[in-house]
């Protein structure tokens, strides 16, 4: 039975798994990439999106906290620097798990846990994408691709 399991333990004593977790996501900011397993990625990524977010608002309670999660003091520096610089608009979601396939050796599931700013092979095919919102008023699909195709009539004008 899973009662009140709420996260994996990884096979390991508390203060093994806290270590390692840490230890983890040291790497993670450092080369903004890593292989592991797919179970410790998804251990990971709950242990390392609290602390990005706290990086987002630069205060010495924060940086105490992240601290004392990381405790390496070159880690916590890089996180608030740079990665809080590069996700300062992103509302959650900062990492990816992307699978690898099996391990050779004892075939565990493998993946490559990444921060996604970070990839700019994956986000270079997608155009920057404008926050809007919705109006609360029923607007009409039809009138959305009437200015698209007004664009690019005046392109293909400006080319003539």
């Amino acid at each position: 039975m899973r009662h009140g399991k709420k996260f994996n333990h990884l096979g390991r004593k508390t203060a093994h798994r806290k270590a390692m977790l840490a230890n983890m996501a040291c790497s993670l900011i450092e080369h903004k990439r890593i292989n592991t397993t797919v179970a410790k990625a998804k251990a990971l990524k709950q242990f390392v999106e609290p602390l990005i977010t706290k990086s987002k608002e630069d205060t010495t309670h924060n940086r105490r906290i992240v601290m004392a999660r990381l405790r390496q003091k070159e880690a916590v520096a890089e996180l608030f620097r740079d990665v809080a610089a590069k996700i300062g608009d992103r509302p959650g979601g900062y990492t990816r798990i992307i699978k690898l396939g099996n391990r050779l050796g004892d075939n565990a599931d493998m993946a490559m846990i990444e921060l996604v700013d970070y990839n700019e092979i994956y986000n270079a095919g997608k155009p920057e994408k404008k926050s809007t919102r919705r109006s609360r008023r029923g607007g009409s699909k039809a009138a959305a691709p009437a200015p698209a195709a007004a664009e690019t009539k005046t392109a293909n004008e400006e080319e003539e």
